[in-house]
């Protein structure tokens, strides 16, 4: 078979429907959506492509050769030193777009070019590097505790020609490893880059599933990862439960960042916690609040709650300015009617939640009648085959009388010779 023209390709999961190449994720992490795919000459307005190497890391190059390159072709592209082997998981117009979100390139000089699309000998020298990942990862974390170095190598990527290893690496400190770098150079005979990584990276690269159900954002589509701190779990009343708010890397979930905008700009419609209400009878404080629904819980103690009612924001506006003009409202509701709060439906609301308890228990019970049943019958059928003497002695006396074995299957009774059958 020749080799020389084929095209190593990933298999999307689907070979017909509107822009299907844009929706094959191929088994890549942060994939981009390429929703101009079938737009005629997407491709003829800039030669970027973006490709894609182990886990998440990501390359932009120039298709200087005018390849016919789609998503999921496997090409082999320049490396320093030699080359390198990804997919390539974006063409078109939404390079552009992805490149100013992309770090680490400076300049358009440090956009490299595509060489070929990966041949035979490319893929053996591909794989070849891959098979010594995982005995190198472990190598190396020997000869780093042997160096008495607070780091952890977490992963290990080979380069598609087998010249170069990446190791990445976790560390709470600065760390020498010149030492560690002429070992492991020496052990391995191959040039080694060491590149520092968080732990929301480590667990975007390892992947997951997160307490929602989906899999991690880190591992999906986040590429920038911004500070999260506890007040984002303060604005949006969540409870400062260390193993409910840290993800699955033991840092705060990046997803508190996601609706904390939307808290601030609701809380701000909201009265001060401080500020107490004054009615005819009765001094109020503020217990709790319901932020996206703009409801204010006041309490007449200032530490328990006592007589709750349950008002809109707006109301408790209303009554802090009767206030300030020495006025005080008979109570804190319209009308003197106190305003329910709506609720959301609970659809088990009067269902008995031990009712599956009692099915259980029930199913138990038929079960165990149906083993002592079977038992009895058991010990039935034993008795039935001991001796007659053995038999009599085991069953009570019967009026001070020995008790007559039943007959057995086919015996006939014994005919009294005394008895006169009536004619």
């Amino acid at each position: 078979m020749d080799y020389k023209d084929m095209k190593f390709k990933l298999w999307t999961g689907c070979d017909r429907g509107l822009c299907h190449k844009a929706c094959g994720r191929q088994d890549n992490k942060l994939n981009t959506y390429d929703w101009l795919e079938d737009v005629p000459g997407n491709t003829d307005t800039t030669d970027l492509v973006e490709v894609q190497f182990k886990n998440t890391r990501k390359g932009y190059y120039h298709n200087v050769n005018n390849l016919d390159l789609q998503k999921g072709d496997i090409v082999a592209v320049e490396a320093s030193p030699g080359h390198d082997i990804g997919v390539v998981t974006l063409t078109g117009r939404l390079v552009k777009l992805q490149l100013k979100k992309a770090t680490g390139i400076k300049s358009p000089d440090d956009i490299k070019n595509v060489y070929r699309i990966a041949k035979e000998v490319d893929m053996e020298k591909y794989h070849e590097a891959k098979a010594r990942e995982h005995r190198t990862m472990i190598e190396s974390r020997q000869i780093a505790k042997s160096l008495n170095l607070d780091m952890k190598i977490g992963d290990v990527e080979f380069q598609g020609d087998g010249n170069k290893a990446i190791f990445y690496y976790i560390a709470d400190e600065r760390v020498d490893f010149r030492q560690l770098i002429k070992d492991l150079a020496a052990a391995f005979h191959v040039r080694i880059e060491m590149k520092q990584i968080g732990a929301r990276q480590e667990a975007g690269r390892i992947g997951g599933t997160g307490p929602c159900g989906r899999e991690l954002c880190c591992a999906t589509w986040m590429k920038s990862f911004s500070s999260v701190s506890t007040n984002a779990a303060r604005c949006q009343d969540i409870s400062l439960n260390p193993t409910k708010l840290a993800g699955m890397c033991a840092k705060l979930k990046c997803c508190l960042n996601y609706e904390v905008d939307d808290y601030m700009e609701a809380s701000k419609k909201l009265p001060n916690k401080d500020t107490h209400l004054y009615t005819s009878d009765a001094e109020y404080f503020l217990f709790k609040t319901d932020i996206l629904n703009g409801l204010c819980t006041y309490s007449t103690d200032k530490y328990l709650a006592v007589n709750l009612e349950t008002i809109t924001a707006e109301r408790a506006k209303e009554i802090i300015e009767m206030n300030r003009e020495g006025e005080k409202p008979l109570s804190l509701t319209h009308n003197g009617q106190v305003k329910q709060s709506k609720k959301p439906i609970d659809l088990l609301e009067g269902a008995d939640l031990s009712r599956f308890d009692k099915e259980k228990a029930k199913r138990n019970k038929q079960k165990n009648n149906r083993k002592n049943n079977n038992q009895q019958r058991e010990n039935r059928n034993q008795q039935r085959e001991q001796p007659q003497e053995q038999y009599n002695q085991q069953r009570p006396r019967r009026n001070g009388r020995p008790n007559r074995r039943p007959n057995q299957q086919g015996d006939r009774p014994q005919r009294n010779p005394n008895r006169r059958d009536n004619e």
